[in-house]
């Protein structure tokens, strides 16, 4: 995960948080895997090399050994690269036009059906027909995507998680051929990175997400204004999100952005997606 250009764990942390400049454990600070993941920036350029089935594979066997809750394991992680299934996806998620040249996709799945299967075969019922089914499975398959991520990094692999893929969650279910209690919870662009060192975006003060004994929102608007106005002097977004809607702003921070995000429908058919799929959200 860490290159030659990769800075230590320390320099990392003082580039990712305001507050991070803290102090590292002597026997932390040169870890190279903490300082990888430290420094770690999304990939949206890719050089055009494909990345072999086997990498794949075996990535996808690492993420696969992370936690799961309950060893229910109810996670599946979908490799495609079948060319014109891949096209197919790509045309789906076409709203972000780097998707397009990214050489491998893989789609992370939650996957309930599989334990309801077991209860069948073993002719037991499944008492937990709730919202904790639809949220063990996703939570499991966040702990793969997050750790297929380390993994592909570590092997000097880029990375860049799709969330988008939910936007079209009907239509890749249909592409992908899943069944009733499984569902796509993310995709993952995997690539050789064009450029070596991704970008450290900047993150919220540790001191407002990192709590101790108890949650404190104590501080947090101004910790936010001043994220705000470092982050602007530092990583100025490139664009205003929709400014037929909210006009152009003279100061854009990244409160600013996300408030606009979030201020327009987003995904608002996914709960009706998901009792489509048979889940119970009660």
């Amino acid at each position: 995960m860490c290159s030659s250009d990769t800075p230590g764990l320390a320099a990392a942390l003082a580039r990712r948080f305001q507050d991070g400049a803290r102090d590292v454990p002597a026997g932390l600070v040169s870890n190279p895997v903490l300082a990888g993941i430290a420094a770690r920036g999304s990939c949206r350029h890719f050089t055009p090399d494909p990345v072999p089935l086997a990498v794949l594979e075996t990535l996808a066997a690492v993420a696969l050994s992370a936690p799961s809750k309950s060893d229910l394991q109810q996670r599946d992680i979908l490799i495609v690269d079948d060319p014109d299934l891949m096209a197919a996806l790509k045309a789906l998620l076409a709203a972000q036009a780097w998707i397009a040249a990214a050489p491998a996709l893989v789609v992370f799945c939650a996957n309930n059906q599989r334990q309801r299967l077991i209860h069948d075969w073993r002719g037991r019922h499944f008492a937990n027909d709730h919202l904790d089914a639809f949220f063990n499975a996703s939570v499991d398959a966040g702990i793969a995507l997050a750790t297929f991520v380390t993994a592909a990094e570590s092997a000097g692999l880029g990375t860049c998680p799709i969330s988008t893929i939910r936007n079209e969650a009907t239509a890749v279910s249909d592409l992908l051929a899943l069944p009733d209690h499984v569902f796509p919870v993310a995709g993952l662009a995997v690539g050789y990175p064009l450029h070596p060192s991704p970008r450290i975006s900047m993150r919220l003060p540790l001191g407002q997400t990192i709590h101790r004994n108890r949650h404190s929102e104590a501080g947090l608007r101004k910790a936010v204004e001043a994220y705000d106005r470092a982050r602007d002097a530092a990583q100025p977004y490139g664009q205003q999100r929709a400014t037929e809607v909210f006009g152009t702003a003279d100061y854009y921070p990244w409160s600013e952005e996300k408030t606009r995000q979030y201020a327009l429908p987003e995904r608002a058919d996914f709960g009706a997606f998901i009792r489509r799929r048979g889940f119970n959200l009660d």
